[in-house]
């Protein structure tokens, strides 16, 4: 294996990230996994990922695998074994720089039940459209799992993988981690309301309108 450049301060908000994960209970022990572009370009090209069967406690900056664009793995350990999915993202959205993957409850549970995330709220458009869309059961790790989910994500900052779990992907690492957070709220609420009977749907117009407005939300400066 080769030896990855640095790329210090991106690793280090990994272990952040996981370990806040971790602390939200949306991941549990060595579940779920995160991933950043790296920073290099060429030969340095790739991205780092959190390895193997390793959870928050005890994870440092050092512990994480780089994955190089042109097959080449840097790093002491075995990197996730779902690190397919992640390089099939990179590979199908120039704009990603951050992929997180969770077992949380309410999104898995949705997953569980092969059904996509609707748009009953307006703040579905977070994940860049009007829905969060499912992917068919693949086994983790395979090939069929990392086309299912690149083709999700081509239009999507999210999506739902059939009895498994979520993927969030942002233009940051802190854009990935609230796609993730406010996904899982989501999924709460509306299997909270599914208990009660099929919730009202926004329509794609409504959605539209939401979706259009998001993409200057918050982003203004006052004049003077």
């Amino acid at each position: 294996m080769t030896k990855p450049h640095p790329d210090r301060e991106l690793r280090e908000s990994v272990v952040a990230a996981v370990r806040r994960l971790d602390a939200l209970g949306l991941n549990r022990g060595s579940t779920g996994n995160v991933s950043v572009r790296a920073s290099g370009q060429g030969a340095g090209a790739g991205f780092w990922i959190t390895p193997t069967g390793m959870g928050a406690e005890g994870l440092t900056a050092d512990d994480l695998v780089w994955m190089g664009d042109d097959g080449r793995v840097g790093g002491t350990w075995q990197p996730s074994t779902e690190w397919p999915f992640h390089r099939a993202i990179y590979g199908a959205r120039a704009d990603l720089d951050a992929v997180v993957h969770v077992h949380s409850v309410h999104a898995t549970a949705l997953a569980c039940l092969r059904r996509p995330l609707p748009a009953f709220h307006y703040m579905v458009a977070v994940a860049g459209g009007d829905s969060v869309p499912c992917t068919p059961y693949h086994l983790f790790g395979s090939d069929e799992l990392s086309r299912a989910v690149a083709h999700a994500f081509a239009d999507r900052h999210a999506c739902l993988m059939a009895n498994h779990g979520l993927v969030a992907g942002g233009t940051s690492l802190a854009h990935a981690m609230k796609v993730a957070v406010e996904i899982e709220s989501l999924c709460q609420t509306y299997l909270e309301a599914l208990a009660v009977g099929e919730p009202m749907l926004l329509s794609r117009e409504e959605m539209a309108a939401v979706i259009e407005k998001f993409r200057t939300y918050g982003k203004g400066r006052r004049a003077g």
